[in-house]
């Protein structure tokens, strides 16, 4: 009875999924259910930002930023961090010698190699996660590189500068450079599934840059509440879902009318929502308020909060990401 009491345990653990937690300040990333118990962390190296799974899911990696914010002074870190999914442990890491402060990071998925921006100095790197090494470095010709995406067919990586207002478009085939210009301090962004577009949150600017990635120029603007930082897609392509940073909300416009179609109030008094992700269905958001250690699961359909959770005290909680 024992035995068989533990094994419907186990399977309705599983069955219920898991949440990647990455903590910030803790350095680690963290294992949860979907609800909020923690399960299990993996140490990694100092102040992760962002984090990317490999093409089969069995792998996370994770940016080593080193500091807590791009405002902070410091050298930081350099180093990618690589965790074992399904063994919950770290398995290694990547070394970026001279490149340091790694912020965003991508993944090609045709090939399986890793983009990865880093700050200091400001460049987009290509890493081959196999071998463990940098295969090949651009300049951004921007300053404070942030985040990174690729379109889906790996021809292009654009690259949100924070201090300069604009995106990198870098052709990984020629290396050829185009800065694009959005708005106030370019920081999350996502691409379509189709590839044809790439929303950029400017968080001082309170809109979103729509890109097409034809023309490499902006073609339409979708204007937000104050404070968009990180942002994903619907997969039905219909919704781009962000969060409001100082607001301390969770909001959606529609891709078709570029009018906000949705928005949920975080109950937090203080404190700055980071982060933005969504399960694999697009029916639930996750969003991290990182100096109130809480997650919180926001439903877009009721538009209301599920659930929230705290991490332990001082970890920070970045990116939430359902588990692969």
């Amino acid at each position: 009875m024992r035995l068989l009491l533990l094994l419907v345990l186990v399977f309705a653990h599983s069955a219920s999924g898991e949440l990647l937690v990455l903590h910030k300040g803790h350095s680690s990333l963290g294992f949860y259910t979907d609800q909020g118990t923690w399960i299990a962390s993996a140490p990694v190296r100092s102040h992760p930002h962002e984090m990317v799974f490999s093409t089969d899911g069995r792998y996370a990696y994770t940016t080593d930023n080193g500091t807590m914010r791009i405002e902070q002074a410091g050298t930081g870190g350099n180093t990618v961090s690589i965790i074992d999914l399904k063994e919950r442990r770290t398995v290694g890491e990547i070394s970026l010698g001279e490149f340091r402060r790694p912020h965003g990071i991508d993944i090609i998925r045709a090939t399986g190699q890793l983009l990865v921006s880093t700050e200091l100095p400001d460049r987009l790197l290509l890493l081959d996660p196999v071998k463990r090494q940098v295969v090949r470095t651009w300049a951004t010709e921007g300053k404070t590189a942030h985040m990174v995406v690729a379109t889906p067919d790996g021809r292009y990586a654009f690259i949100s500068n924070s201090t300069t207002a604009n995106v990198s478009a870098i052709d990984l085939q020629t290396g050829k450079v185009k800065l694009i210009p959005t708005g106030a301090r370019p920081e999350g962004s996502v691409v379509s599934k189709d590839g044809k577009r790439v929303y950029v949150c400017n968080r001082d600017a309170a809109h979103i840059s729509v890109i097409d990635t034809a023309t490499l120029a902006v073609s339409q603007t979708i204007k937000t509440s104050p404070g968009p930082v990180r942002i994903a897609i619907t997969p039905d392509q219909r919704y781009v879902v962000y969060g409001l940073l100082d607001e301390r909300g969770v909001e959606w416009a529609d891709t078709r009318t570029g009018k906000i179609a949705g928005r949920v109030d975080l109950p937090a008094a203080l404190g700055q929502i980071v982060s933005l992700h969504l399960s694999h269905d697009g029916q639930t958001a996750y969003a991290a308020n990182e100096n109130m250690d809480t997650v919180y699961a926001v439903s877009l359909a009721g538009k209301k909060i599920l659930h929230s959770f705290k991490t332990a005290k001082g970890y920070s909680p970045d990116p939430v990401v359902p588990k692969p």
